[in-house]
Order: C-alpha cells, then structure tokens, then sequence
C-alpha cells in the first residue's frame, strides 16, 4: 500500500463529481468521509439537500456513440458510473440527449451513498482542508472560507470567479478565402485574421449593440473585470471602442485589396487545430443571438460553433498550472481536485473528473497509478487540463480536439468515427490491464 494516501479519504462535494468519486472508491472497499453543507447550508444556486442536485439544466448531453460527450458516457458505463447508470434510470425522452427527472435522479444518488456501508457522510461546511488524503470536489460555487484555502496553497492572487468564455469554432466550417494567417508585428501564422470593411464593421457593431443578452440569475452581481469585458460591454462604450480593442486593425498585413477597417482574430483552440476560439469575444448574448451575429464576420458566415461564449459566475483553478495528470495539487500531491473547479464544464465531463480521480486514488493505495490514455475520453480530459497552455486556458466540456489526434489528416465526420472506435478499444485494454487485475 502506497503510505502517501491515508484513509479515510475525505471528499468534500457531493455534488456529480463528488457523488461520483465517492461511489467508485466506496464500492472498492475504500473508507470515505463524504461532506457536504446543505441542505444547513445552502448555494445561492441549490433548492435542495440532495446529492448530485443538477441546477442548469436536466441535461447530461449527447449519446450520439460518435459525439465526444456519447464516447465519455461509454467509458463512464464500462467503469459503472452512478452517475450515468442513474441518469439512464429516469431518463426523459430528449432525442439524442440524455436528458433525466432531476427530482428522482438526484433523490436516488442521496439514497444510494447515505446507504453505503463505506461511506460516511458529514453534514457540515467545510472551511479548512483537513489533513490527510482529501479531494475537493466543491463545484463553481466554492465558498469563500475554501476558496482562501485553495489560494493559499496554490499560491494565486486569485481564482476566477467570472468565466469570460469565447465562442469556438470548428474549423472545416470556415470559408478561409476571405481570412488569413499572420500575426500583429510578428512573423507567424498563429492568428487566422477576418478583414472587415468600415462598413461591414458598422453593421456588425449595430447588431452586437442590440443582440438580446442572458439574464444574470438573482443571486449574481452584475460584476465585469476590465480585462475581461463582454464584447458587448466593450462595443457600448462607443462606436469606436473595438477599433482600439480586440477589432484593432493595426500591425497586420492583409493580402486583400479591400482597406482593413477593423479584423476579428481567431485563435487555435485545440492541440491538433480542428477548431478556433474568437479571440476577445467573450458573451453572454443569447446563443442564437451569438449565432446570428457572429455570422455577419466575414468567412464566419456557414460557420459552426463546438461551444457559444458565455459569462457566468464561477470559481476554478488555472489546471495545468496547478495539477499534475492524476489531478492533484502539484504542491500539495495528497490533495486531489475534481468536477468543475478543475477547470472542466458540464454535468458530464464534472461526474467524470470525480470517477477518474477515484480510479487514481485506488490505484495509488496498490501501487503506482497508470494514467489513462489520451486516446480515451477521459484521457482527453486529463489532456486537456494538465497540458493546455496554462496563459491561455479556459474552461471547456469534451470537444474531439481533446483527444489525441490521428496520424493522418481526416474529415471531421471521418475523424470522429476513427477516434471513437480507438477509444473503445483503448479504454477496453486500459481496464483489463489496469482496473481489472485489482
């Protein structure tokens, strides 16, 4: 037994990724202390006291076997997720979503840990990291006594309590002709450009003024970082305020013969470049809004988003700053992290984190732990966290550009049914090699 990881192991969370991680150690035969506050204390976000309590929505994305969150819930399945096992259970007809009762999914996990043998569930805030093993599986909404435990091991000024997330486009749904390649004052092509004419600017600014916008909920203060300013915000300020912003047409050199009145940058958003992040425009438009809107850029007109920007409330670490593969504090190794403060986003990929964290845990009190192939869906989560470029990283749910990318360039369509099958054949051997023998 690997002396590093004491037992109990205390989780402090229950919600999915908390649940999650609870239940995959508990039926290895692991002690677990499992704290959550409510229903004592409740999240501005949270009505209830129960367990895996979903909040946004009833929706844990597609079970399309080709779609990178339908390829996670299969791995999920074979590992035997609660999560996804309860979800099936009181599933709600959603077409190709996988959509659940919340009452009755949530009531069921409750009921399934509180009855654990191995499970010891404390009903309390915690506001100090107790010693010994622990993994911190607190959610978007940490409370703030934890929040300035994390800060001070981590040694950040500060969490992120504000995503400013931009929109993320595939890259096969760009019409290049009308965009380039090429850098401000720098020789590189590190930045696809869209030249806009003063017209054309003029009418986007016109649009993005008077797009409708998300509601902030009640509990949330209207609070934006200057750094980090809707682009909505930023075109209200004036006709011209992009122009000295993220529209800035200055230090480029455009091949076409139009004059460049303002450029959209984007920006390579996966390791493997199947698809751009819209540099600067963080939102909270509504998504079809974002859609209409984003659509008036020129070369972005048949464009398809993997993600709509979106600004909200939430509490997250810089991950691959601060976690090493198996999801601990890289200067607190007997501290792991999961579910959204991990810097992942969704039910989903949140429930995920917890089962992949279990699953290390377990295999550092037998010996040294086996990270899980990037080819795998949860490997590409992993991927994502720990080896992203910690300057630029963002929150993100499963995208194909997480996983490992093939030896060869294919179509999208193409390349989504390559790694899906790979990845079924990798995390079978994983198992039987990894999992299986304990």
């Amino acid at each position: 037994m690997n002396s590093s990881i004491t037992l109990p192991i205390k989780i402090i969370g229950a919600g999915l990724a908390g649940s999650e991680c609870a239940w995959q150690l508990a039926k290895r035969g692991i002690s677990v202390e499992l704290y959550e506050m409510r229903p004592k204390k409740l999240t501005p976000a949270h009505k209830t006291g129960n367990f895996a309590e979903l909040v946004c929505s009833n929706s844990l994305k597609s079970v399309d076997p080709l779609h990178p969150a339908g390829i996670l819930k299969k791995e999920m399945e074979l590992l035997d997720s609660l999560i996804i096992k309860t979800a099936k259970q009181f599933a709600l007809p959603a077409g190709k979503a996988l959509a659940v009762d919340r009452e009755k999914f949530s009531k069921k996990i409750t009921e399934t840990l509180n009855q654990h043998s191995n499970i010891k569930v404390i009903n309390e805030e915690v506001k100090e990291i107790p010693s010994g093993t622990t993994v911190i599986a607190t959610g978007p909404l940490t409370s703030d006594a934890l929040t300035q435990e994390i800060i001070k091991i981590t040694g950040e000024k500060f969490l992120y309590f504000y995503d400013a997330i931009s929109p993320i486009v595939y890259a096969d749904s760009i019409n290049y002709e009308k965009m380039f390649f090429g850098s401000r004052y720098e020789d590189s092509d590190d930045y696809l450009n869209s030249p806009l004419t003063e017209q054309e600017y003029y009418k986007f600014w016109h649009e993005l003024v008077n797009a409708e916008v998300t509601n902030l909920k009640d509990f949330e203060k209207l609070i934006f970082f200057e750094a980090c300013l809707p682009i909505e915000e930023m075109a209200r300020r004036g006709k011209n305020t992009l122009l000295y912003g993220p529209l800035k047409p200055i230090g480029l050199k455009s091949p076409f013969p139009k004059k460049m009145y303002a450029v959209v940058q984007l920006r390579r958003e996966t390791l493997d470049n199947d698809s751009f992040s819209m540099v600067g425009f963080q939102t909270r438009l509504k998504w079809g809004e974002q859609k209409r809107v984003f659509r008036l850029i020129p070369g972005l007109e048949e464009a398809e988003f993997v993600r709509f920007g979106q600004m909200h409330r939430n509490t997250y670490i810089n991950a691959p700053k601060e976690l090493d593969i198996f999801y601990r504090l890289k200067k607190e190794p007997n501290i792991f992290l999961a579910g959204q403060i991990t810097g992942v986003e969704g039910y989903l990929e949140s429930a995920a984190t917890g089962l992949v964290v279990a699953l290390y845990i377990y295999q550092f009190l037998n010996g040294e732990p086996n990270p899980l192939p990037f080819t795998t869906a949860l490997g590409a989560l992993g991927r994502h966290l720990t080896l992203s470029n910690p300057k630029n990283f963002q929150p993100s749910g499963i995208t194909l550009g997480m996983f490992l990318p093939p030896s060869k360039k294919m179509k999208r369509k193409e390349k989504a049914k390559f790694v899906a099958i790979r990845a079924k054949k990798e995390i079978e051997e994983w198992i039987e090699k990894v999992v299986a023998k304990y």
